[in-house]
């Protein structure tokens, strides 16, 4: 007998029949939307199972959010085919922050389009259609999706083994799903559809564009508007918007997409960026180093990369008869500087450092800002040790990785275990080693982590970390990988203390992943206002009006003096109400206003972007105000 718990608490024993059932006969169904059984959702109409425990879930439930999502899918796709007979549907999962159901129109749409299709899906709903589970033989599936001319659920249907094969009916609509779903369509009250977009048929370019229709549903309007507010604050803050609007970079089609121009602005984010990542690596003994973009293709054959990872690497450049690939990685490199001498136990561990970029290909389809580009500047490493170093070295990476997170204003951390996989290369001894260091580093800082058994790559077990934003929004960024791989491969060795060879460990790793990807997250975690000690620009110089102008310049030579990145701007027949609109608008600091007693005084007017007015100010005290916020990292509030 199963075990099911009700959300009161009450516990109920019954086998054989579905939930639905059971819960109907003792006057139970009314707000049960969806069960779990280890850890897994099942629908309310399947059968019981003949042990375990089952936890009914109301639509409140975080659990029972994917199955609210799946029936708003449905009920659009309903609402789609009322309002355009003749398309044909493809698939409609629920996502993390709603649903999306992928469409081939006949003729194609647009967003002015998707308030008649929400309103078609409020008419759905009113109507509370019961949701019925169906199951049809191959046989009548297939004839069903001939008859519509569905090509695409005919694909699906011939990659199901089943002969029985499951669909959930509602009104005069029926479609191909496994569930789970809500018992009527009148459940789902609090929903928006959203936005739409192209979509490749199963992500690959080479089959026909779909039409993809994203919404959003929520159990209360509450929650639904909360998430609507987020979703407003998220497009404010979109990195491609505020890229263009503060002047910090560009992509330009002539040039190629998924390429990256810094602008000044932008490059003196990156610069900062990267001195001070630079000094901290130096701090923890770090060697940086400098490598080509190019190499032979012997280089890649040795490494792998050719046989392993080619779909993602550049055609061949035929140099003087030989074949060059322009680089996707740069350990090779910095193996090869690791070889080109003799290595002894005593110099060992060796840190090589580099700001390295590389090029991959990425298919147009998922090229998306900074976040996701064809070339791009690595914050990469390789440590080099002792098996009897592996733990310490584990252990002050990961910490070196939090140090710098944390100074970038990141404080929330989760990470995830990738353990040894069916098929792998290298001693099960060593990989355990890696394992469990990876593992203690992890407890050791008290960072949350799960572990992905047997997903680790074939050469390493690795942990990645995740940040948190300031809208809540999870990003990968560290990954720690060790490789057993490359060494063997590049036949790696040191001279231990008994005089003989060894094979060292080689770990991988890169704390903020590229600069590209990392900068389009903090544009969007500051909203573009970036902290003093990374403002492009710290201060700018406003005069009241003509006669101030050679006072305000010689306000902002003396900042830029004093190491400050200040501007003057003169007025040019604008307002000073436009000029410090402007100043805000580029999100700066410090708006330093210079009028005739400020000129006479030798004291500048003191604004904060944030509208603050701080009053006359003595240009000294504003130096020291500026360079303590940039030397603790302190936001300006």
């Amino acid at each position: 007998m199963a075990k099911v718990v009700l959300p009161q608490g009450d516990v109920i024993e019954a086998s054989g029949v579905s939930l639905l059932e059971l819960l109907r006969e003792r006057g139970l169904a009314d707000g049960i939307v969806g069960a779990l059984q280890d850890g897994e959702l099942r629908d309310i109409r399947d059968p019981l199972p003949t042990d375990g425990e089952v936890k009914a879930l109301t639509i409140t439930d975080p659990e029972a959010l994917e199955i609210l999502r799946h029936t708003a899918a449905h009920i659009m796709a309903q609402a789609v085919l009322r309002l355009f007979p003749g398309t044909k549907l493809a698939i409609g999962p629920s996502i993390r922050d709603g649903f999306y159901y992928d469409f081939e129109f006949e003729k194609p749409i647009s967003h002015e389009d998707l308030p008649k299709i929400e309103e078609e899906m409020r008419k759905i709903v009113a109507a509370d259609y019961p949701v019925e589970r169906v199951f049809l033989s191959r046989q009548e599936a297939i004839e069903l999706y001939k008859k519509r001319g569905d090509v695409y659920k005919l694909e699906l249907i011939a990659e199901i083994p089943d002969e029985e094969i499951s669909f959930y009916k509602q009104g005069e609509f029926i479609d191909l799903c496994r569930g789970p779903h809500l018992p009527s369509t009148g459940m789902v009250k609090h929903f928006k559809v959203l936005e739409l977009a192209g979509a490749y048929w199963r992500g690959d370019p080479n089959n026909p564009m779909l039409t993809r229709i994203y919404g959003t549903a929520f159990p209360t309007a509450e929650a639904l508007e909360e998430y609507l507010k987020w979703r407003e604050e998220a497009r404010r803050r979109d990195h491609r918007t505020l890229g263009q609007q503060l002047d910090l970079y560009s992509i330009h089609n002539e040039i190629g997409a998924g390429l990256v121009l810094w602008h000044p602005k932008g490059a003196k984010v990156r610069r900062i960026i990267e001195e001070f990542w630079v000094r901290e690596h130096e701090r923890e003994g770090y060697e940086l180093v400098y490598t080509p973009h190019i190499g032979k293709s012997r280089l890649w054959e040795i490494s792998g990369h050719l046989e392993f990872y080619r779909e993602s690497m550049y055609a061949p450049m035929d140099i003087e008869g030989q074949e060059y690939f322009i680089k996707p990685m740069n350990c090779p490199f910095h193996i090869a500087i690791y070889k080109t001498r003799t290595r002894s136990y005593r110099d060992l561990p060796i840190k090589y450092a580099e700001l390295g970029t590389v090029y991959r290909y990425e298919r147009s389809g998922v090229l998306h800002g900074l976040l996701r580009v064809r070339g791009f500047t690595q914050d990469d490493a390789h440590i080099i040790c002792r098996p009897d170093q592996v733990e310490e070295e584990i252990l002050k990476v990961l910490r070196l990785a939090l140090r710098i997170l944390r100074t970038f204003g990141f404080t929330e951390f989760s990470a995830h275990l990738s353990t040894r996989p069916p098929k792998f290369v290298g001693e099960p001894e060593a990989w355990d080693l890696a394992t469990e260091s990876l593992r203690r580093a992890l407890e050791e800082e008290g960072i949350p982590y799960d572990v992905k058994e047997g997903e680790g790559a074939f050469y390493g077990p690795k942990i990645d970390i995740d940040i948190e934003d300031s809208l809540r929004r999870s990003w990968q960024l560290t990954t720690i990988q060790f490789d057993f791989n490359l060494p063997e491969r590049f036949d790696m060795n040191y001279i231990g203390e008994d005089g003989k060879k060894h094979r060292p460990y080689m770990i991988h790793r890169a704390l903020l992943g590229s600069f590209e990807r990392f900068f389009g997250i903090l544009i969007e975690h500051y909203g573009g206002a970036f902290p003093v000690w990374l403002a492009p620009v710290q201060a700018v110089v406003l005069p009241v009006t003509e006669e101030q102008g050679a006072y305000a310049d010689s306000v902002a030579e003396r900042l830029r003096e004093a190491g400050i990145r200040a501007e003057s701007w003169s007025r040019g027949g604008k307002t000073l109400r436009y000029l410090i609109r402007e100043a805000q608008l580029q999100k700066v600091p410090y708006m330093l206003v210079c009028g005739p007693r400020e000129a006479e005084a030798g004291t500048v007017a003191v604004r904060l972007r944030t509208g603050e007015d701080l009053g006359p100010r003595p240009l000294e005290e504003v130096i020291a105000r500026v360079r303590d916020r940039e030397a603790t990292r302190a936001e300006e509030l």
